[in-house]
């Protein structure tokens, strides 16, 4: 093995991903080349449930992998489908940055200082959901495009906030244009957000031992639970569900979860507490908790809410879909 060819979206902020991993293969003395690679969930401006949900972004750049086109592919882990790849292991993840939520408002507003019937924009059923519970009157609207996309749309009035990962603007430089951090007791992030995965070929042992390194424990353990979880409730990455893992002294692990109606009309939310070195039963635990609490009942009765339209003018706006952690809530001057 002389190079490492490794393999990402094209987007922004998936090849400052890619690059964070390469530099630190780079530190390890590897040669590294970055291969861009398209893919479906990019070339779409359908509403991901559409064009297939959980796993459009990865399909491509693990074909690639699997023929042997590239050697390492970088994920956002959030995008990965819980179900393994036949041929394929994630043979690490790196340390995770903030998993957390962000809001970028219009003239600096926080979710609080919002007023009522102001639009917010986003992708994503979990926030949709979580947003829509607030009781605040929120007019929630489903949006797409890349990180710049959705900030121009507030910048250019289309919307009155976005919400997005504080991981990605952290990676593109671009955290100062958030207004607020948000606390996961109102918005719980996506299961492995803010975390990487680094992908390889199962029968490829030199590019396992030279990956391996990366691998960060707490991190691992956390989106193991958060993953096992989504699994276990036969969710994917479209679902309106979230979680978040920590690891403390006592007890060693805690899972949070939301589960809810895109509409806001219920919603559940419950937390257990685990051991680091079985994440997993950890995750399942708390997923066999929501289903006792009616679980699937809530999600039987995920409904679009009829009165929330996207405006006219929304560039990327789709169809309405049908289908405690310790850091606390920032306002980021």
């Amino acid at each position: 093995m002389t190079t490492l060819r490794v393999g990402t979206r094209r987007s922004t902020l998936a090849l400052a991903q890619a690059t964070q991993v390469a530099d630190e293969l780079r530190a390890l003395g590897y040669e590294v080349d970055l291969v861009p690679i398209t893919t479906l969930g990019d070339r779409s401006a359908e509403a991901l449930t559409t064009i297939g949900g959980t796993g459009v972004f990865a399909a491509a750049i693990r074909r690639a992998l699997l023929d042997g086109e590239i050697d390492v592919a970088v994920h956002s882990l959030k995008d990965l489908p819980t179900t393994p790849e036949p041929g394929l292991v994630v043979a690490a993840t790196p340390t995770r940055e903030d998993p957390r939520d962000v809001l970028v408002a219009r003239d600096g507003l926080t979710l609080t200082e919002l007023p009522p019937r102001s639009v917010v924009g986003t992708g994503s059923p979990r926030r949709a959901a979580q947003l829509r519970s607030l009781g605040r009157e929120l007019v929630v609207v489903p949006v797409r495009g890349n990180i710049d996309t959705r900030l121009e749309m507030v910048r250019s009035g289309a919307v009155d906030a976005v919400v997005l990962a504080r991981a990605g603007l952290a990676r593109i430089d671009r955290l100062s244009e958030a207004t607020e951090t948000l606390d996961p007791a109102r918005m719980l992030p996506a299961p492995g957000q803010g975390a990487l995965a680094v992908e390889c070929r199962e029968d490829r042992t030199d590019v396992r031992e030279a990956v391996v390194s990366l691998d960060e424990e707490d991190t691992r353990v956390c989106v193991t639970a958060e993953r096992a979880l989504l699994a276990a409730l036969e969710a994917g990455c479209t679902a309106p569900v979230g979680a978040l893992a920590e690891v403390r002294e006592t007890p060693a692990l805690v899972l949070h979860a939301f589960v809810g109606a895109v509409d806001g009309s219920a919603e559940l939310r419950r937390w257990v507490d685990g051991a680091r070195d079985d994440p997993a039963e950890t995750g399942r635990r708390l997923a066999s908790r929501l289903f006792e609490d009616g679980a699937a009942a809530l999600a039987a009765g995920m409904l679009p809410d009829p009165h929330d339209k996207p405006p006219d003018g929304i560039p990327g706006a789709v169809p309405t879909l049908t289908t405690e952690h310790q850091h606390p809530t920032e306002h980021v001057s």
